[in-house]
Order: C-alpha cells, then structure tokens, then sequence
C-alpha cells in the first residue's frame, strides 16, 4: 500500500480567503507584568509565545522561500506568499514584547538564545549535497511546520473564544495581540497542510513529524513558564506545575489538556483538513474590529481625493 494520502482530504471552500499581513504595532508601557490579574501563572504561561514565535516564526518564512519553486499551483503560492507575510509580522510583532519584559525585571535572553539556537542550527539549513538528500530535508520542515501550524490554529482558536481572560481583567493590549495574531492563524490555518499535501502528502512523514513537533512544543513550552515562573522577581520560589496548568484550563485562562488530547487523532486523521477546524467568518470578524488591525488598515488606506478634483 501506497504510504500517501489514500483519501483526500476534503476543504471547505467557503473557509478559504484571499491573505494579507496587516502591519499592527502595539505600546507596552501600560501592560503590567502579570498582565492576568492575580495570575502569574496563566499570564507567563502564555508569555512563552513571546519567546518561541519569534524565531520560529522567522523559520517558517526561511522554509517557505526555498519551497516557492516547487508549487504548482497557484492559487497556492499566492496563498503562500499571503502567509510568509503573515508569520514575518507575527515574528515582529510578539519580538517587541521582549524589552518590555526585560524592563519589568524577566530577561529573557537565556530562553531566547536556546530557541534561536534550536531553528537557526538543529532544524536550519544542513550542509547537504544537491538532489534527493536535501529535498528529504526540506519536505521533513514543510511537513514539521504543518504540524505546528494544526496547534498555532487550535490556540489562536481558543484565545478567540477564551472569554474567561476578558471577565478576569486583562491587559486589553496584550488580549489585542494574541487575538489579532490568533485571528491571522485562524484565517491561514489551511496553508501549510495543503502546502505539505501538494509538494509532499506522505502520511507517514505527516505522523512522524506531528509526534516530533508535538514532543517538542511540549518541552519547549512547560521550559519557558519554569523559565517565568522562577526568574519573576515579584515571586518567591514560584514553580511551574502540570496540575497548575491542568487547572487553568478548567478555569478557562488557559486551553484544556482534554481538549489539547482531542486534538491529537484528528490531525492525525486520513481525513484531516484544516477548514474544518475554527471559522473564519470569526477570524474575520475580530480583524474588523481589532484595535492594532484597524489601525493598521487606516494608516494604508488610500487619501481621499481634494474636493473638485478630476
């Protein structure tokens, strides 16, 4: 038997749209170091996205370039192109956070350098001779950040819904950020598994890198809130626990192990597309209203026309 996709995977259409990246800025000097009231906890656990998108962010666009010349289609490429747009605001946007926490007394340099460490040297460029060999290694990346980007969805799924953090009080400009960039998410979350399935579509490479992708945002994320946790100077001895997280989720300041589990057998699903996963009529709808995006539009928006101009 065949080791590619024995069924296609069938997309909504009408959860397709046309990308582009909105070039949203954000001031830190009002947000407060644990910027979920009274929960250092959920707020530094999702402050680990300030420390791993940056870098890897900056690598899905790295990837990205070398793939362009291997699609077909292209529809798909402008897709892609939407996308590469997308991630590289994203890397800039979450990379400006990371003063502002350096000035509340949480460097994270030590973090940061083990991350870039990891994109730039252990999953970049390899020295490879030309043909088979290097093309395996490009599919295995195209494929690994299929994997990432089915959770990047789920969680830019959740902090659009998680009306919890809102009745809890937090920093409207951080919810901005994490809702605008989970919208963008949300609304390209197809890409890169249509990208995998038309240069690749290996079912066996899809689950070798899911289980590679999802070990690894695992220890890379429980690392970065141990990081927070211990090196919060308003904290003495602060721990970062899997029953603390566990209780977030039940909560609702953080997403659910059970629905992070649930997650787990549908991407791995012959069956599987991204479109049926979140809406994008929602996505859309919060860029509209979005403080950060609707700047951004306004400030790109062509000038009216003077009074009695032809």
């Amino acid at each position: 038997m065949s080791n590619t996709q024995s069924r296609e995977p069938r997309p909504v259409a009408s959860e397709h749209i046309p990308l582009k990246a909105r070039k949203v800025s954000f001031s830190w000097e009002d947000t407060p170091l644990h910027w979920v009231p009274g929960d250092p906890f959920a707020t530094h656990t999702i402050n680990v996205l300030h420390l791993l998108l940056p870098a890897g962010e900056r690598w899905f666009v790295h990837v990205y370039k070398q793939v362009l010349p291997y699609i077909r289609d292209d529809r798909l490429r402008e897709d892609v192109i939407g996308f590469i747009g997308q991630e590289a605001m994203h890397a800039q946007a979450h990379d400006e956070v990371l003063p502002h926490l350096k000035e509340q007394g949480l460097d994270p340099t030590p973090y940061t350098a083990q991350v870039d460490w990891l994109f730039e040297k252990m999953l970049g460029d390899r020295t490879l001779p030309p043909g088979k060999a290097r093309k395996w290694w490009l599919m295995e990346r195209v494929a690994m950040i299929a994997a990432i980007e089915h959770y990047t969805a789920f969680l830019g799924n959740w902090v659009l819904n998680a009306d919890e953090l809102d009745r809890r009080g937090a920093d409207p400009t951080m919810l901005d950020l994490l809702r605008w960039h989970g919208a963008e998410e949300v609304e390209h979350r197809s890409v890169a598994f249509e990208l995998f399935m038309h240069v690749d579509g290996s079912y066996r490479r899809r689950a070798r890198t899911w289980a590679t992708a999802f070990t690894a945002l695992v220890f890379l994320w429980q690392r970065g809130a141990r990081f927070f946790m211990e090196n919060d100077p308003t904290l003495i001895g602060g721990k970062a626990s899997f029953k603390d997280f566990y209780q977030g989720g039940k909560q609702g300041t953080l997403p659910t192990t059970q629905d992070m589990i649930r997650s787990i057998p549908r991407y791995l699903s012959r069956a599987y597309h991204p479109s049926h996963e979140g809406s994008t009529a929602q996505a859309v709808a919060y860029l509209a209203s979005s403080p950060a995006a609707t700047a951004a539009e306004a400030a790109t928006a062509p000038l009216p026309a003077p009074k009695g101009a032809r």
